[in-house]
């Protein structure tokens, strides 16, 4: 399988690329030329999601990609008033039209085959909503509808679409997160019902299961991996 992995150069992307190694030839994108050649990927394409994305297209197509991880994203804490037309254009952008334009991309290859896995890496934010984060929420609330509508149209040609949504991940986006708050990271972790981060191995370690012939009837699902944040308080 030819597996490409968005946002590879650190954090969830990065430990996805690492773990999947051995499962099939990988290749990663991200916008950090430097960090992608250290991922030791099969190949890599340098791309900022939120500009023009019609290399990153093209190398979908011409890598014959089978299984997709849209991981890639990019996070505000503001409100909505104090946001302009280009950072919700950006953010949009990254984390909702890149993802379903890429998907595109890879469908007739995963069609014409009969196989394909694609996975997007939503956010508990798009599950719960966040306050001071409406667009980032909301674009990852757009992605669990594009799974379930696209695993709907895909199911018959063996292609599965699933959405993960991690809670809060011990990740530099998610501690610089938790810096642009008005919490701390002992009052974030007193919301979490197990007490704790997640590790971006556990992602990864669910990304592999997703992708083997294990997991071929689960499809159009939105699979919170949160430590408990989604259940309630």
């Amino acid at each position: 399988m030819n597996i490409l992995v968005t946002g590879a150069s650190k954090g969830i992307g990065n430990a996805i690329a690492k773990e999947l190694q051995n499962t099939g030839e990988v290749f990663v994108t991200g916008r950090n030329e430097q960090a992608l050649t250290a991922c030791n990927a099969k190949g890599f394409c340098v791309c900022d999601l939120s500009k023009d994305i019609n290399n990153l297209a093209k190398f979908i197509e011409d890598k014959n990609i089978d299984v997709l991880i849209n991981n890639a994203g990019e996070y505000i804490y503001a409100g909505l008033e104090t946001m302009n037309i280009v950072d919700i254009q950006r953010l949009y952008q990254t984390n909702l039209i890149a993802p379903a334009y890429l998907i595109s991309k890879a469908i007739p290859y995963m069609k014409g085959q009969k196989w394909g896995r694609i996975i997007n890496i939503g956010s508990i934010s798009g599950v719960m909503g966040e306050a001071y984060a409406s667009i980032y929420s909301s674009s990852k609330a757009g992605l669990i509808g594009l799974t379930k509508a696209l695993a709907l149209e895909l199911a018959e040609y063996n292609i599965t679409v699933n959405t993960i949504n991690p809670g809060w991940v011990e990740t530099e986006l998610g501690m610089n997160s938790i810096k642009d708050s008005e919490f701390s990271k002992d009052e974030i972790l007193e919301t979490i019902p197990q007490k704790r981060f997640v590790r971006p191995e556990e992602v990864a370690k669910l990304c592999k299961y997703l992708i083997s012939e294990d997991a071929k009837g689960i499809t159009g699902q939105s699979i919170n991996l949160c430590a408990g944040l989604s259940v309630g308080i």
